[in-house]
């Protein structure tokens, strides 16, 4: 009797043993598709929100294009902001930037345009795409882009310099503590990520 009850435990244990890697395999399939979902979903958050310094933008048109914003409903004369402007080129784009007005000095709810240049200092033409970003990400939510170059790729050929516009409001909501922000974009080799995406195909 005790030879019989050892022979009935290996079935047991074998269904068991796949059960337990099932279970397993659905928690990674899970995992990977809520890792897939996690970029678009913190994307929303931060536009929703400020976090992490994403500002906001003018809504998207056709092609998704932004399209012109409604303009603030009012001017805060008595107080004045100052917003700071930098450049940074990511390694991998052999590319200069900086911009063309460093500081600016603005009553919340005024339109503002600014300019960018740019530099490719490389002999062959190169695709780039910038990425903003505002400090204190408290004041993200209220600077709104309605016109940027960062709404789409730059292409600049060998040797070629561009000054590149950014219309923007510091919306009067703005916290009354917040005195200086800062928009910081950072340029990225789009042609370097799309030849890494078609190596990995």
């Amino acid at each position: 009797m005790g030879t019989g009850l050892i022979g009935s435990q290996p079935p047991v244990a074998l269904r068991s043993n796949r059960s337990l890697v099932f279970k397993l395999l659905l928690l990674v399939a899970a995992a990977f598709a809520f890792g897939f979902a996690l970029v678009p979903l913190y994307d929303v958050l931060c536009a929703a929100t400020g976090f992490n310094g994403k500002t906001n933008q003018g809504k998207l048109g056709v092609g998704g294009i932004a399209g012109p914003a409604a303009a603030p409903s009012r001017i805060d004369l008595g107080r004045i902001v100052t917003v700071e402007f930098t450049g940074t080129v990511m390694p991998g784009l052999p590319w200069e930037m900086r911009p063309l007005t460093p500081t600016l000095d603005l009553h919340p709810g005024e339109l503002h345009q600014v300019r960018f240049l740019v530099h490719n200092s490389s002999d062959r033409s190169i695709v780039g795409q910038a990425v903003p970003s505002v400090s204190p990400g408290q004041a993200a939510q209220h600077f709104e882009k309605l016109d940027c170059f960062c709404f789409s790729q730059q292409t600049l050929a060998p040797g070629e310099t561009k000054e590149l516009p950014l219309t923007f409001i510091v919306k009067p909501e703005i916290g009354e503590q917040i005195r200086t922000v800062t928009l910081s974009y950072a340029f990225f080799n789009v042609d370097g990520q799309k030849t890494a995406s078609q190596e990995r195909e």
